[in-house]
């Protein structure tokens, strides 16, 4: 099959899964899987459900998930890179902002991205060369490059608290510069909001390979950067993330670089 149909069939599938399941009743049913870092069934579920899909499919592919692959690293040959349910606790407390992300990547080159807004029903997806689309729209990153218009996405350092120090300051600076910064909780829509000009940029000190992975083609297809914290172009690994348009992008490089000195 075309990876991008299958990480599509895959991706519809596991939201098709998250939207029907019920919602855990309390922290009695939540896993802790680290610091402030929760898994359910419904995450386990969905991974589960995408799996069968992808394998399928693909029956010689390798998958790194969120929750039964262990491992973040991206080796040769074709590896699925899956967030079952981006946005757990999100989902855990009933707010309408979650979502199953899915890409493929041949030899460590994203090849395909597909993004699924679960609540809202709608899904973003790029394949390397063909442009980014969400629900049959091409996708364009934002042309403002004078940060006091922009808008920012961000994560806050949830997981790693000692963290925080560094990104007071990192956010103190973004905030003085730009018009807002927003923090909806699930990275995998920040980036497709970055490829959608709904943000002008994005940053977050260190997010998952699952977590990114399909957000960073399809950011990059829609005429965007993805980058580490200095500049670097973002590999498919754990790590900082910086996302823009390449203006804002250069702009957020600046910021957040010295504070982080």
């Amino acid at each position: 099959m075309d990876l991008l149909d299958l990480a599509r069939a895959a991706a519809d599938a596991g939201a098709g899964f998250v939207r029907q399941a019920a919602r855990p009743a309390g922290p009695g049913a939540w896993s802790v899987k680290g610091h402030h870092d929760f898994v359910t069934e419904v995450d386990r579920g969905a991974e589960e459900v995408i799996r069968r899909i992808l394998l399928a499919g693909e029956p010689g592919s390798a998958i790194l998930g969120e929750e039964l692959s262990p491992g973040d690293a991206v080796g040769p040959g074709l590896v699925w890179v899956v967030d079952p349910l981006d946005g757990t606790t999100n989902f855990l407390h009933g707010l309408p902002w979650y979502a199953v992300s899915v890409a493929a990547a041949v030899d460590g080159r994203l090849e395909a991205g597909v993004v699924v807004n679960v609540p809202a029903g709608r899904r973003a997806e790029a394949r390397r060369g063909g442009g980014a689309w969400e629900d049959g729209h091409r996708l364009a990153v934002s042309t403002i490059d004078d940060p006091a218009f922009a808008l920012i996405g961000t994560g806050f350092p949830f997981k790693t608290t000692e963290t925080l120090g560094e990104y007071a300051r990192q956010f103190a600076q973004v905030a003085a510069g730009t018009s807002g910064i927003r923090r909806p909780g699930a990275a995998a829509l920040d980036l497709v909001d970055v490829a959608a000009a709904r943000y002008d940029g994005f940053w977050e000190q260190w997010l998952g390979p699952w977590d990114m992975a399909a957000g960073t083609l399809i950011i990059r297809e829609a005429g965007g950067r993805v980058t580490d914290s200095e500049g670097r172009d973002r590999e498919i690994g754990p790590g900082p993330v910086l996302a823009g348009n390449p203006a804002m992008h250069a702009w957020l490089l600046e910021c957040v670089r010295p504070a982080a000195e």
